[in-house]
């Protein structure tokens, strides 16, 4: 592992994200050892992957020569079915991807192991290799259809989450609109059925690692069935008079948070992030126990002052959450924080493109720094932009093409390597040669 440690400590502010961050490097990785890693979303990339091995060798070859030395694909994209060999969950037969012609649904066709391509590709090519999996989606509906184990089995929609609305506690398979639909992960049964399928994904012998997106509630709407409210009264010790009022209001989950707290809110976040770390903690354990060499880790977003919404501490527990954000941590949350059970994490650190320097969260490097302080070594913390979407996806080439450059330096500087997402974004524009570009100033390998 490498490790960066620390000395320094937030101002106290209060904990509000533009506090000043200082530190000084007691002990620093050459930054040529580090990690520069790539994320390969499966939707986006699948017209080039779905049917052609030639186009994954093509592609991790444009990721190699750009000077990234790790690859997380996509191996179970939002509609929660997969790409790699389970008995456990159905193979994705389609996916919708933007073309030029439209939003396109791109059927799978060939037989052969899309996770193992990308395995044998990428480690000919030197390029450790990540599976990526979104955890807690179990379906997704687009404007060309539905799919996912939500829609096909109609008994599992207990398995559903069940999200507070204006006009009262609805499970999420009896709304409509498009986007991901979750599971409850208070539920003992998803979890079972997510680490037997992790299990077998951990016996793909030559995988490096496994990374865990979406590994959290749906939002700060979820999830107020009867099942969790039952589990937050065993956490509590005894019975609630008023649910979900005494813990939530639907006010609450479109802004900031009030003056006036309900009477068991802090305690429903603690518990929220009990349910992440408990799980958590219970993959890691059965992952390790088909393989124990093998990378354990989660992607999460760097905005660790707002985390708290979709109900995930991926700090270290001996980072002392209420000391910086008393508002909505107890004393005891920070005891549910997960970096110890973690090999890697990577942090979005997806702030604008002319906010690539600063302290504060919402700037490339107040994220990466921010994030190594709270994991506190307890695992290999790498972060780094989204360079297609929001403010990316506006701003001029020019302004985008220096972010770029400039968002390696911030990054590899401030922790233990670089992320970037997506591929599919440095192949629209044919960005590859920023990346480059940055990662060789970084390395001392610029000519």
């Amino acid at each position: 592992m490498i490790y960066l440690a620390f000395a320094g400590t937030l101002v106290s502010c209060g904990g509000q994200e533009d506090d000043e961050l200082e530190w000084e490097w007691e002990e620093e990785k050459d930054n040529s050892e580090k990690p520069r890693v790539i994320w390969v979303d499966a939707a986006a990339n699948f017209p080039d992957f779905a049917n052609s091995k030639e186009n994954i060798v093509r592609d991790l070859t444009l990721a190699k020569e750009a000077g990234f030395t790790d690859v997380v694909v996509d191996v179970r994209p939002t509609t929660g079915d997969v790409l790699f060999q389970t008995d456990v969950v159905e193979q994705v037969q389609w996916l919708g991807a933007w073309l030029p012609s439209g939003y396109t649904k791109i059927e799978r066709t060939a037989t052969w192991d899309y996770l193992q391509a990308f395995i044998d590709a990428g480690h000919s090519l030197g390029l450790k290799v990540y599976a990526g999996v979104n955890t807690f989606s179990g379906g997704n509906t687009t404007s060309i259809g539905s799919e996912g184990m939500l829609f096909r089995e109609s008994d599992k929609k207990e398995w559903a989450t069940q999200l507070l609305t204006e006009s009262g506690i609805v499970n999420t398979m009896d709304l409509g609109g498009s986007g991901a639909k979750f599971f409850n992960p208070a539920n003992e049964e998803v979890q079972d059925y997510l680490c037997d399928m992790l299990e077998d994904l951990a016996a793909y012998q030559d995988l490096d690692g496994i990374i865990l997106d979406r590994g959290r509630f749906d939002g700060f709407d979820s999830d107020f069935s009867d099942y969790t409210k039952k589990n937050f009264e065993d956490f509590l010790g005894y019975s609630l008079q008023d649910f979900p009022a005494d813990v939530m209001e639907y006010s609450m989950t479109n802004g900031g948070l009030p003056s006036s707290l309900p009477t068991y809110f802090k305690q429903w976040l603690e518990f929220r992030v009990k349910v992440i770390h408990d799980f958590m903690e219970k993959a890691q354990i059965r992952v390790k126990s088909v393989n124990p060499d093998i990378e354990f880790g989660v992607y999460v977003g760097g905005w660790y002052s707002s985390y708290y919404g979709v109900g995930v501490n991926w700090a270290s527990p001996n980072y002392n959450t209420a000391s910086d954000y008393p508002k909505w941590a107890t004393a005891n949350y920070k005891n549910y924080g997960y970096a110890d059970h973690m090999d890697i994490i990577l942090i979005g650190a997806y702030a604008a493109p002319t906010r690539v320097y600063g302290t504060s969260e919402w700037t490339i490097q107040g994220f990466c720094s921010r994030a190594a302080d709270k994991i506190k070594d307890e695992a290999i913390v790498i972060g780094g932009p989204d360079v297609g979407n929001g403010d990316w996806a506006t701003s001029s080439s020019e302004v985008t093409n220096q972010a770029i450059i400039q968002s390696v330096d911030a990054a590899m500087n401030s922790c233990d390597g670089y992320f970037l997402f997506d591929m599919i974004h440095l192949k629209q524009k044919d960005q590859w040669k920023y990346v480059k570009q940055g990662i060789d100033a970084v390395t001392g390998e610029e000519k």
